[in-house]
């Protein structure tokens, strides 16, 4: 990875006439906008389905293959032929700086299902689409049944469905899927198009130079269609429920540690079966991505479980996990690996040997750096390595202005007024203030939040660790990144050795 730099949003955060962003119009216009202020990476959150029962969260998934409905654009579909313009406009959602969830996931559903049933007598007749379902049955077909039942039992999770499917039975898994062939069908259509539309995005940003950053949480949710069809590979019990889950011990984010909730992987059954679900799911992501961020990169080396009657994260403890044989195995199909490791948090002496021993970059966050330990702090400036990717802050973090008038102790302020030579700064400045001074790192990429362009407060945060409601709703407004935001961007970047024009 050269010398570059690049911009965190979310496909969900862009502009849109349907309530959230998604990878239409307005996703061309910011990828076109990052090439010409010099910028090589645009990096996303996961794009995997989520619900408003799930907070609408990106890491909280049913599928960590599938993707998200909500992320299809119908003016795209308007392209193909399947809706008119004026269909669409009917479902146009007014225009704001935070995303309606609700209401865009209504407008996209209508019209996903208008198009479709001018298509379903023939789809199944159509090579294209067939082989599409050819090339991913390792994950569609489940993820469809799992879908057309969620929506027939009513959203109710897995382990309270009917004996015969819950535990996917030959007989059960015949009957309910001829049962519901249609809406599973409906279900393949809607992947169809979106995994359609992404190639055409894709093919669009290798022609202007610009390339991908995935995210890969490492944990997925337990009511999800992977949990249902590969139970064996969780920490379950009988009944299909976690004996112990997931989360971290108390850090930076929370004194009482986060209990996730995730089911937990059962690591001697993966590794008895050479990994498969996991390099499957490595490989499709790498496929969709020119990079991909691995979420909670320590997890491979040893995990924090908490048994699942617990109360908090503190009664957790560390268990050894086989990363070093999963990355062998991957790198041996894959060759070098395109993944960063997020090595936040409590890092031991073995995580950092995992990770520097398949190269991977790791992780530095610019606002950890100005405590009182900033001479050794490995998120301070001058002490970051040319193998990072380092942040002002990322999505879990506040925005560089919200972090200053927030976030930040008195000591850690002062700090960052010496590191940048000042004894005052307008607050209007703190947030290009921290960005320049990370384009000055010796950290082979640099990643910053778009609303860190905009200078926005902390009511622009994406997300707060630990709080499950209010997060993953901020959005861009058409306009906001203005001519002026490019070219201060492009100079910047280009000034200290960034810019994807430079060889």
């Amino acid at each position: 990875m050269k010398r570059s730099s690049g911009i965190l949003l979310h496909f969900t955060s862009l502009p849109s006439r349907f309530g959230v962003g998604d990878i239409g119009p307005a996703a061309y216009e910011f990828a076109d906008f990052l090439a010409e202020a010099g910028q090589r990476f645009w990096q996303v959150l996961p794009i995997t389905p989520t619900s408003s029962k799930l907070c609408n969260s990106p890491y909280s998934g049913f599928s960590a293959f599938a993707a998200s409905p909500l992320l299809i654009s119908p003016e795209l579909m308007v392209d193909y032929g399947l809706l008119s313009e004026e269909e669409i406009k009917e479902f146009v959602i007014p225009d704001s700086d935070k995303a309606d969830f609700d209401a865009a996931a209504h407008a996209k559903e209508t019209l996903l299902r208008m198009a479709f049933s001018r298509v379903a007598n023939d789809l199944l007749n159509d090579p294209v689409f067939s082989q599409f379902i050819w090339d991913n049955m390792h994950w569609v077909n489940d993820f469809a049944l799992f879908t057309a039942l969620k929506q027939d039992f009513n959203g109710d999770s897995w382990t309270k469905w009917p004996e015969d499917i819950r535990e996917r039975t030959e007989e059960g898994m015949r009957y309910w899927g001829e049962l519901l062939a249609r809406e599973i069908l409906f279900v393949k259509f809607c992947q169809w198009i979106f995994f359609r539309q992404w190639g055409q995005l894709r093919d669009h940003l290798a022609e202007i130079g610009v390339e991908l950053i995935g995210d890969i949480p490492i944990y997925v949710t337990h009511d999800s269609s992977d949990v249902w069809a590969n139970r064996k590979i969780f920490k379950l019990d009988e009944n299909g429920e976690s004996w112990c889950v997931a989360g971290v011990p108390p850090d930076y984010f929370s004194k009482k540690g986060q209990l996730w909730g995730n089911p937990v992987y059962d690591w001697a059954v993966l590794e008895q079966e050479g990994f498969g679900w996991w390099i499957s799911r490595l490989k499709h992501n790498l496929g969709l991505y020119n990079w991909a961020r691995l979420d909670h990169f320590r997890g491979f080396s040893a995990y924090w479980e908490i048994p699942a009657e617990a109360q908090s994260a503190i009664d957790g403890y560390w268990v050894p996990a086989p990363g070093h044989k999963l990355f062998e195995r991957l790198s041996c199909e894959e060759g070098c690996l395109r993944i960063i490791a997020e090595d936040l948090g409590h890092i031991t002496p073995d995580v950092a040997y995992l990770k520097d021993r398949f190269q991977l970059p790791g992780m530095n966050i610019l606002q950890f750096s100005f405590g009182s330990d900033i001479g050794i702090c490995g998120d301070a400036l001058h002490n970051h390595r040319r193998n990072s990717v380092v942040y002002t802050g990322t999505h879990d973090n506040n925005t560089n202005r919200g972090w200053f008038n927030q976030d930040a102790d008195e000591i850690s302020r002062k700090n960052m007024l010496s590191y940048l030579g000042h004894d005052w700064i307008d607050e209007s400045k703190i947030s290009w203030e921290l960005i320049r001074l990370l384009m000055s790192s010796v950290g082979c990429l640099c990643i910053f939040q778009a609303q860190d362009l905009l200078n926005l407060g902390g009511e622009a945060r994406m997300n707060v660790p630990g709080e499950a409601d209010g997060n993953w709703g901020w959005k861009l407004v058409p306009g906001q990144l203005t001519p002026l935001i490019r070219e201060r961007l492009g100079e910047m970047t280009e000034i200290f050795g960034r810019t994807s024009r430079i060889d």
